[in-house]
């Protein structure tokens, strides 16, 4: 890892440009820097009031870190002359490299640099309240804090918008990273996970170019119990469309990132407010075991809310068990029901004991999280002061119990920041939004589960091709392929058409009929699939009509008593490698899209959580007096796993589907491979 140190809490700065360095300089005075301020221009006498240097070479020695706002090309030299000088690092404002088709300018930058960090180019740098910095040419509302999340985004106006929120977050450090040209989303994790002063790391990612590393850095900050919220964009269908099998249509790009995020204990998010939300609970004492949650809330109106919405979240408001509920009880009077979610009604309202005694009752119930609902009024003609002896009753049932705590507004207004301010100072999290609140604890208890893990991730393999030209094999020969790797399939005798009969006489009847042809993939739909003949003159009409579409056929003992049909697919990304799919299978897999992706390497135990993800997946464990065999399934994974390791850069895509899961056995009917030859 390139060290980042001098660059993100630099004791000496040069600012080198005009009117955004002015910008720059201002902010970083605003933070009350108190090491050395260098300006460099050379008509301006002086930059926000700091005497200026005509040229970069006028410094006296080396700087720890550099704000570069000049065009792209006198950019270069400004760098090959900073990194003679020994600078720690640079921010590269100016745009028109690779992003906008300039590689060669690009690497004209790289080769000045000559190691030196380079964040950017087309970034605005960060704010770094620990060091007191500010290589930044705008606004910023950030105030110096002792500890806090940091935030990192490849969108200049998207960290902007970071630095101006309001929402009782303590935000240490925004950083701008914009073409990652040299100083990658890894490098940020990896060094910020290893300062104690950062609470949370939260990310908002486009892309990244260099997924292993970052898996790497993933895994650091999982075992510093670092924890990684991100916002990721491009949800919507991209990378690989349907080539030759189903899988392509299921492991797309953003599917692979997902991947990517559950096995490190990353929280993916859908919504700027919910990104906030869970970095604000988050830094408000990490990560949670489990998503057991209790409600309190003068209001049967809010107590049904909440519940209705915990219904589209992985959380639960679990009964009140035999040893709280009574204590609970006799803290308020007989009119109150003593239920999860709790509504307390209005009887103890204003009176902080009787509130404090109920809340700590409820508190010591074992919960991973105790919420009470509560809405403050902001509005000037109104007086909050009823409101805060609530909130600052459930801080002190907190402190007495050592319980999780949160104060949720339904509304964001309903959280004044003074108050928001107090209850994190109390270590407890005051959350703007019900449903972004619940998302919060939902991803707190995600990452918590996932640091649970007795194993380590697998670590993630640099992406692999080579070969030459990849074709297809005959649905006969991808299946022999595969069974030397341990994946059971049927019985099978490949021949012309006119010996079908003599074939299916030798296997048994019943038995399946398909057209043996590398070219032809979906053999359904082209009418070459005939299921279940049990006679001779079945078996001959089906290969008549066959022998039209190829001259062979592919005679296989019929498979019956599936209790499930799965998939098990491998499709290649450029960035990720090869990836596993697991899924619904047969003919409805495209429509049902009940399927996992997971990046190979894998283990067991990740396979098995994954299978347990699926819709369909309680078919085989149990459905209706039916169940599968489900160490078959994993041994049938495990296999097309194993085939992927053996030609590793070789695969391109692969369909094992239909898997027929049986009561005793898990059998691939089908199965297409698309390789290239070593």
């Amino acid at each position: 890892m390139k060290s980042l140190s001098r660059l993100l809490n630099p004791s000496s700065i040069a600012f080198v440009g005009g009117n955004e360095c002015a910008i720059a300089i201002r902010r970083t005075l605003e933070l009350g820097f108190t090491g050395t301020i260098y300006a460099i221009h050379p008509k301006r006498d002086e930059l926000s009031g700091i005497p200026t240097l005509k040229s970069v070479e006028d410094i006296p020695g080396p700087v720890d870190a550099a704000f570069i706002a000049v065009k792209n090309i006198p950019t270069i030299e400004v760098v090959r002359t900073l990194s003679a000088k020994g600078c720690g690092g640079a921010v590269i404002y100016a745009a028109g490299f690779a992003e906008t088709g300039n590689a060669e300018l690009q690497r004209q930058l790289l080769d000045a640099a000559n190691g030196m960090p380079l964040m950017g180019p087309n970034c605005y740098g960060f704010v770094n309240t620990l060091s007191r910095a500010a290589l930044w040419p705008d606004e910023t509302g950030l105030e110096p804090v002792p500890r806090g999340v940091a935030l990192i985004t490849q969108s200049g106006n998207i960290a902007c918008n970071f630095t101006m929120m309001m929402r009782g977050l303590p935000v240490a450090a925004v950083f701008s990273i914009g073409n990652q040209v040299d100083v990658g989303m890894h490098d940020m994790v990896e060094t910020l996970s290893a300062d104690p002063r950062i609470s949370a790391i939260g990310l908002h990612v486009e892309g990244l170019p260099d997924v292993p590393a970052f898996a790497r850095a993933a895994a650091m900050a999982r075992k510093r119990q670092v924890p990684i919220v991100v916002l990721k964009t491009g949800r919507s269908e991209q990378g690989a469309k349907v080539a030759m099998s189903h899988t392509s249509s299921l492991a797309g790009a953003d599917t692979l990132y997902d991947a990517l995020f559950e096995r490190y204990g990353i929280a993916r998010m859908k919504s700027v407010s919910a990104f906030a939300e869970t970095l604000k609970f988050l830094h408000n004492g990490g990560p949670i075991a489990d998503s057991r949650l209790v409600s309190l809330s003068c209001s049967g109106g809010e107590a049904a809310l909440v519940a209705d919405m915990a219904l589209e979240k992985k959380v639960s408001f679990p009964p009140f068990n035999a040893e709280t509920k009574p204590r609970v009880a006799a803290t308020l009077n007989e009119y109150v029901a003593i239920d999860n979610p709790l509504d307390y009604h209005t009887f103890i309202w204003g009176q902080p004991e009787k509130l404090i005694a109920t809340f700590t009752e409820v508190l010591k119930g074992g919960f991973d999280v105790g919420l009470v609902i509560l809405d403050t009024p902001t509005h000037p003609k109104m007086k909050p002061d009823s409101w805060a002896t609530t909130a600052r009753a459930m801080a002190a049932a907190a402190q007495a119990t050592g319980a999780r705590a949160a104060v949720v507004a339904t509304l964001s207004e309903g959280m004044p920041l003074p108050l928001a301010d107090e209850l994190s100072d109390l270590g407890v999290a005051p959350m703007m939004g019900l449903d972004d609140a619940l998302t919060a604890f939902e991803a707190a208890a995600f990452i918590g589960r996932n640091w649970a893990r007795a194993e380590e991730p697998p670590e993630m393999l640099p992406p692999l091709t080579m070969g030459s030209e990849a074709h297809v094999f005959s649905e006969f020969a991808a299946k022999q392929m595969l069974a030397k790797h341990g994946l059971s399939v049927p019985e099978g005798i490949v021949c012309p058409a006119g010996d079908a009969v003599a074939a299916a006489e030798r296997l048994g009847y019943p038995v399946t009929l398909k057209v043996s042809s590398a070219a032809i993939a979906h053999k359904t739909e082209a009418g070459g699939v005939a299921l279940n003949l049990r006679t001779a003159a079945e078996v001959e009409e089906a290969a008549s009509r066959m022998a039209e579409l190829a001259p062979d056929v592919l005679v296989e003992r019929m498979v019956t008593g599936a209790v499930a049909e799965l998939i098990i697919g491998l499709t290649s990304d450029p960035q990720f490698g090869t990836a596993l799919v697991v899924g619904a299978g047969g003919i409805l897999t495209e429509l049902l899209k009940d399927s996992v992706t997971l990046i190979l390497p894998t283990t067991r135990s990740e396979i098995e959580r994954a299978l347990r993800t699926l819709k369909v997946w309680p078919l085989v464990e149990g459905f209706r007096g039916k169940s599968g065999d489900q160490a078959a399934v994993i041994a049938a994974i495990e296999a097309v796993a194993r085939f992927a390791e053996a030609n590793r850069g070789l695969v391109e895509e692969v369909d094992v589907n239909p898997l027929l899961v049986l009561k005793d056995g898990a059998i691939a009917v089908d199965a297409l491979i698309k390789m290239r030859t070593p």
